[in-house]
């Protein structure tokens, strides 16, 4: 299940939509800034309730 998801990007601030996969509880992934294209390190929690916590950090954090 697709969700779309709101993000700011860690390089140059702006709010990007991003999809997530809702059936995976944790994701860790890399996706190019539409805007700007550098690449945002994206981690990703979705909770048995369904809510989902994105952090958007640069490429190298960990």
């Amino acid at each position: 299940m697709l969700q779309d998801h709101r993000v700011q990007c860690p390089y140059c601030w702006e709010s990007i939509e991003i999809l997530v996969d809702a059936s995976e509880t944790e994701q860790d992934t890399i996706e190019d800034c539409s805007v700007c294209c550098r690449p945002i390190h994206l981690r990703i929690h979705v909770s048995e309730n369904g809510e989902t916590t994105i952090e958007a950090l640069h490429e190298d954090e960990v």
